[in-house]
């Protein structure tokens, strides 16, 4: 059970990847991904880190609640 869990959050946390359009923007580089990941931890894990996560979390909530009330729009095609 906790395994299939485990295994659940990582596909969430890959959809964020692809969802957030770094895929694409990296040509699917791994390495280049890697090195973006670990770019953004440095940045986080120094002095500002709380400043820094509070500004990433305001702009993925904005993100996630524009998609939402986008999915919410009723359709222009019919």
């Amino acid at each position: 059970m906790q395994r299939r869990e485990r295994t659940r959050h990582l596909i969430e946390l890959g959809g964020l990847v692809q969802k957030a359009g770094l895929v694409e923007l990296t040509d699917d580089d791994r390495a280049t991904l890697y090195g973006a990941m670990l770019e953004l931890a440095g940045r986080a894990s120094d002095e500002n880190a709380g400043d820094i996560l509070a500004l990433w979390k305001r702009r993925g909530k904005r993100a996630f609640d524009m998609e939402a009330s986008a999915d919410k729009k009723p359709s222009d095609n019919g």
